[in-house]
């Protein structure tokens, strides 16, 4: 898939969110990247053979108001995973709103406590 077509399905995402949840994005810059750098990889301790889909870098909102954050979607890794465009936009989907909860201050423990996984 080429990177716009890509980028719309996140960008379908974003546009679905309640303004009362898009309203607290302001600060939240949404970026597609291809994969994990390797600083990022670094930083997570990600073996070679792991991967990520998204990856959500600032202070939550539980944290800090409205400071500076970024999400990265990884395009190559999500394409490779999902074959098909209609599951491929599922999880383009559940990445995004997954990145998102950790914005607002959701662990990765709390969403699997939620069923998010």
């Amino acid at each position: 898939m080429e990177k716009p077509e890509f980028a719309d399905l996140v960008a379908e995402v974003l546009a679905s969110l309640p303004p009362a949840f898009a309203r607290h994005l302001a600060t939240v810059e949404v970026v597609i990247a291809p994969r994990p750098s390797r600083e990022q990889r670094r930083a997570l301790g990600l073996k070679p053979w792991q991967t990520i889909y998204g990856l959500y870098e600032g202070v939550p909102l539980t944290e800090e108001h409205d400071a500076p954050a970024m999400i990265t979607i990884f395009q190559e890794p999500l394409e490779r995973d999902f074959r098909t465009t209609a599951a491929l936009r599922e999880q383009v989907r559940r990445t995004v709103l997954h990145e998102i909860a950790h914005h607002f201050g959701i662990s990765d423990e709390r969403l699997r406590e939620l069923g998010a996984y």
